[in-house]
């Protein structure tokens, strides 16, 4: 399997993204249970429509292809990848405050590419679930460990206490917002109408060390030119709204923005083992 994703990180990316739409569009129309589980989701969200659905299946495609190329090639042939950085001086001028900077990255564009990019200039932890494919999880890991420049910890407690340790030192680290935690390690909040479990976790990082949280994406451009990265401040909540609804209000109007570039084939809803569902709660 190695040899056969070191053979694709070797395609151009206008040829991965054109081979990854086919393959999203494939898995479209051959996978009825995914099909349905796209559609109820985009319509949960007020987003309905064939054109949309059929968008957002290719951009999950391009993803899919896009990733072997980002773990595998080396750090400064990513980060050459992104043709505009817009917002990068909130993350310099942050770092420079020396209480590092929690850079809040969803499942939205390329969410790979966001971290590369900021290793690419200063150091970054992240944090890393095993994948669902055991034989990929040695790939992932090295690409996501650059040496000094990226360390990839586990999610549990110990990939806490050194993402603590890297923001102390006035490092960066990266997390992805929209990934449900595990049980104890959230709490549900509306996304799109609904109730998904959503983590504390960056609220708690964010007051232990008075670290700036800033929400970081990478707008895939067309036909394969490359990424777009986005570095904005987290808006402040609104008066009677809790920090979790804040965050996921942030995160709606992030994906409304482009929502075909982002992740409805991820379950946001599920509920975590030893977690009341909502209407228990």
């Amino acid at each position: 399997m190695l040899l056969m994703l070191r053979l694709v990180a070797r395609l151009p990316l206008p040829l991965l993204h054109a081979l990854g739409a086919t393959l999203g569009w494939i898995i479209y129309l051959c996978a009825p249970r995914y099909r349905k589980y796209l559609k109820d989701n985009l319509e949960a969200a007020g987003l309905g429509g064939l054109k949309l659905r059929a968008a957002a299946a290719m951009e999950a495609g391009k993803g899919v292809l896009e990733t072997p190329a980002l773990w595998l090639r080396s750090l400064a042939q990513v980060a050459e990848l992104v043709q505009e950085a817009r917002g990068w001086d909130l993350v310099d001028n942050s770092a420079r405050r020396g209480k590092g900077v929690i850079v809040m990255t969803p499942h939205i564009g390329s969410w790979e590419i966001v971290g590369q990019y900021v290793a690419s200039r200063m150091p970054i932890t992240v944090m890393y679930s095993p994948p669902k494919i055991r034989a990929l999880e040695r790939v992932m890991r090295a690409g996501r460990s650059r040496g000094a420049a990226m360390t990839s910890v586990p999610a549990d407690l110990r990939g806490v206490r050194a993402m603590l340790k890297a923001l102390r030192r006035g490092e960066a680290i990266g997390v992805l917002p929209d990934q449900v935690p595990g049980g104890g390690d959230g709490e549900w909040a509306q996304f799109f109408g609904r109730p998904a479990y959503t983590m504390t976790l960056i609220g708690r990082l964010s007051g232990q060390t008075g670290a700036p949280v800033l929400l970081c994406h990478a707008h895939r451009l067309a036909y394969g030119r490359g990424y777009r990265f986005t570095a904005e401040p987290l808006p402040a909540p609104r008066a009677s709204e809790s920090a979790t609804l804040a965050l996921n209000h942030s995160l709606e109007d992030l994906v409304r923005r482009s929502p075909e570039q982002y992740l409805w084939g991820y379950n946001r809803y599920k509920v975590p083992a030893g977690v009341r569902p909502p209407d228990a709660a």
